[in-house]
């Protein structure tokens, strides 16, 4: 790649995801396929519901760790969605494409189905049937949207522990999944490992690939993915860890190359529309899912329209730890989503009419400043503490266009919290305009009690914290209130750890701010 400009290369990369994705004028393989091992190795999701259709996926990959196993050719693939488990009902079926420019991947978007109701599907090639998966479509406004079931996870490290957690997560009865980031990672960190990567960290689209392949091969995580429709989007390390737009913490100059790879192998492995896909070659992960009148989600992603880090340290990119001297963190041009996003954020709030506004986002969103050991407030640059001009608009936007109950939703951080969010952030004593709930990691090691200590004195719009639990968020939405639990596994260090409820917050409709129930 020396003397190639990596901006026009991503470009150039991305356009050829599109095409990939798409699927046009491919010549399919003159014969029936032969497989060396089952080919739905890495199961099957469904996601991005709307009133008459979802997305259901999955990949062909019969050596899912030697590169998928796929010979180079175009592989006809047979769906099937039915009313009944026992597919006697099928009520739309038909083929779509596994080409290997999209390493096998099928996406099919179902539509004519009945809004509200849910269904069964599955995948066909050669002699080989898939395993079947559950979904359901979203309600009309008024038909069925009496209530809301959503579950929301985030930050799955391998190595770190097993996803206990999902299996537990497809016995919840969840209407909607909502996976907030860090679906896999790049990197071996952490303490305690119980399983390996057994390959390097990824750069290039091949080994990404091979990542997403072993992530999704693990049994409880296909669970998940089979037991209802996933809205989901993106956070740092789908690519590299503290990555901000353009630039990576090792001030990578090839790194839009790098995240091109990357992506590509995100859009590959998801239950995305093709409406993702922008012109230009662009990916636009952002954007709202209804629920009837019930409640909206705005989706969002603040990794890749968003300012640098503030006040790196001496010759890297990422997030540091900061004090009063780091001025730059102040300025009100900073962004975390992007003008565009911002925008289209505000828009979509203010002329929302539905009964409840989700904002599912990475990270936590609330202030988070703690004071360190010399007795000095410090900030974490990485998530929104870094880009406070960037919040205070978001919270104008929402004291000014007054959507109905809205409620932020997180991951990231590898802990739980609950808190109030006020109209200004500096001042608790200001009107409460909104509520948060950040989720814990399904296996990523948390903080120390300390750092949560810390963070819960310096800021007492927080009202409830955990770093110890390891498990995901169910969030039951009704007209007159909602209550989210933090379900929590015993250890991620045993495939087969008991979970229970941990905490359960309480949100009355019309009033700001969670009590614990």
């Amino acid at each position: 790649m020396r003397g190639t400009d990596p901006c026009l290369a991503r470009r150039r990369f991305l356009a050829g995801a599109a095409a990939a994705f798409l699927l046009p004028g491919l010549a399919r393989a003159a014969r029936p396929p032969r497989f060396s091992a089952f080919p739905f190795s890495l199961g099957v999701a469904s996601g991005s519901p709307r009133t008459d259709g979802v997305v259901i996926w999955t990949r062909l990959a019969p050596q899912p760790l030697e590169g998928g196993g796929m010979e180079p050719e175009t592989v006809d693939v047979r769906w099937e969605v039915a009313d009944d488990a026992a597919f006697r009902r099928i009520v739309r079926k038909g083929s779509a494409l596994a080409a290997p420019g999209n390493a096998h991947a099928v996406h099919v978007e179902v539509e004519g189905l009945a809004p509200g109701r849910g269904y069964h599907y599955r995948f066909l090639c050669g002699d080989a049937a898939s395993p079947t998966g559950r979904t359901r479509t979203a309600p009309e406004d008024g038909k069925g949207d009496e209530r809301l079931r959503l579950a929301f996870a985030s930050c799955q490290q391998y190595e770190q522990g097993y996803f206990v957690a999902h299996r537990h997560l497809a016995d919840e009865d969840a209407d909607l999944i909502a996976f907030l980031g860090d679906y896999i990672y790049e990197s071996s960190w952490g303490r305690d490992h119980v399983r390996k990567h057994g390959s390097a960290e990824p750069v290039t689209l091949d080994e990404y690939r091979a990542r997403y392949a072993l992530y999704k091969s693990d049994a409880d995580l296909q669970k998940s993915h089979a037991c209802a429709p996933w809205i989901v989007t993106w956070d740092d390390h789908e690519v590299d860890n503290d990555y901000a737009a353009n630039r990576s913490e090792e001030l990578d100059p090839q790194f839009p190359l790098r995240r091109a790879a990357a992506y590509k192998a995100f859009l590959e492995h998801m239950p995305l529309r093709r409406s993702v896909l922008v012109e230009g070659g662009g990916i636009r992960l952002y954007g709202r899912h209804a629920w009837g009148s019930l409640a909206t989600l705005h989706v969002l992603d603040d990794r890749q329209y968003r300012s640098h880090q503030a006040c790196p340290r001496a010759g890297r990119g990422g997030g540091n730890v900061v004090g009063a001297a780091c001025s730059e963190r102040l300025d009100p041009a900073r962004t975390m989503l992007g003008a565009a996003q911002e925008r289209w954020l505000g828009e979509g709030l203010a002329q929302s009419k539905s009964r409840w506004n989700v904002i599912a986002q990475q990270t936590l969103f609330a202030p988070a400043g703690r004071v360190n050991g010399k007795g000095s407030l410090v900030h974490w640059t990485d998530g929104w503490d870094g880009y406070p001009a960037a919040r205070a608009r978001l919270l104008k936007s929402i004291a000014e266009g007054k959507p109905g109950n809205p409620l932020v939703i997180g991951g990231d951080v590898h802990a739980t919290y609950a808190a109030h969010l006020h109209a200004d952030p500096a001042r608790p004593d200001s009107p409460r305009v909104a509520t948060e709930i950040c989720g814990t990691s399904i296996s990523s090691q948390g903080p120390s009690a300390s750092m949560l200590a810390g963070i819960v004195a310096a800021n007492p719009h927080i009202v409830f914290a955990d770093g110890e639990a390891r498990g995901y968020v169910v969030v039951d939405i009704g007209r007159e209130g909602a209550s989210a639990r933090l379900r929590a596994v015993e250890t991620v260090k045993r495939a087969d750890a008991p979970i229970a409820t941990r905490y359960t917050g309480v949100i009355e409709a019309g009033r700001a701010g969670i009590e614990r129930q």
